[in-house]
């Protein structure tokens, strides 16, 4: 956890929400090196988007409660990088530091994919890829439905994929559901790093033109860099304000980022580091650490 700020406070500025985005790379790399087996890579590159959306003020929910489940929700579809989101939880204090020494420990809260029978703050189990858009999709349309009875606007739902896991059919048959029927309560986060086990997404099964496709099956498309909290913060907004058809946001992102021997390398996206290689990245988040927090002291 962050000690120098409270997140349960209300929205961060960018330069807090960066910061904080620093504290759980480190959670990460800390926990992965304690369990010796987990993927770094794309717990790494979602970093930034994670911090945003949970801390940035776009996310509406409870952060002192995290069994209070009326509010907008969130599921991690690619469920392998569970690291982030229990690095997030760790920073909204629903998990401890000596929880976070247990990852993939038979009977901790911290699974190797997220169970929501063990964790608090889950919404779902996730993992087997190609489900998560689904269930948010189903959310989605329920919340409407209660909404509509209700004579309120409904709350949103927010589903981070992976762009290996698009490879999946289960995912397009999703987002034809979405468009079908006009799910505007639903944002899908696709984190584009380009990456997956066995090698680089164009080579294994190339996803191809992914915002003309994702606008071809009905959904409104923004493109960012998924490193830009500014500029990620600004796309969930507009996707809030959009009518009558989903949101996807591409967030193009590094796989390993901010560990400059993990970046954009194959090898480190379901490898742990050892003690040595732990060290090295933590230096690195340090060093990058102080100029985030002079960031955020100059304002």
């Amino acid at each position: 956890m962050d000690a120098s700020i409270d997140v349960t406070k209300g929205p961060l500025k960018s330069p807090q929400v960066r910061l904080v985005a620093n504290s759980m790379r480190h959670d990460i790399i800390r926990m992965l090196e304690a369990s010796g087996s987990g993927h770094p890579g794309g717990s790494l590159s979602a970093a930034d988007m994670m911090s945003t959306l949970f801390f940035g003020g776009v996310l509406d929910y409870n952060r002192k409660d995290p069994d209070d489940h009326t509010h907008d929700r969130f599921f991690l579809s690619k469920g392998h990088a569970a690291p982030v989101l229990y690095a997030t939880f760790h920073q909204l204090g629903w998990l401890n530091d000596e929880d976070m020494g247990t990852l993939r420990q038979l009977g901790s809260k911290l699974q190797g994919h997220p169970d929501n029978h063990a964790c608090p703050g889950l919404e779902i189990c996730s993992g087997s890829l190609g489900q998560g858009l689904s269930v948010g999709c189903g959310a989605a349309l329920g919340m409407r439905m209660d909404a509509v009875r209700q004579g309120k606007q409904p709350y949103r739902v927010y589903v981070l994929c992976g762009d290996g896991e698009m490879q999946e059919g289960s995912n397009w048959e999703a987002l034809m559901f979405a468009a079908h029927h006009g799910l505007d309560n639903l944002t899908m986060l696709l984190d584009l790093n380009n990456l997956q086990i066995d090698g680089h997404v164009t080579d294994i099964c190339s996803l191809g033109d992914v915002p003309g496709k994702l606008g071809a099956f009905g959904w409104n498309v923004q493109v960012v860099d998924g490193h830009d909290v500014d500029a990620v913060k600004d796309a969930l907004v507009k996707a809030g304000d959009v009518k009558g058809c989903p949101q996807a946001i591409v967030c193009c992102t590094v796989k390993g980022k901010g560990v400059s021997f993990m970046e954009d390398r194959q090898e480190w996206h379901g490898k742990a580091p050892n003690h040595e290689q732990a060290a090295i990245a933590i230096a690195e988040l340090d060093a990058e650490r102080v100029r985030l927090e002079e960031e955020v002291e100059n304002g």
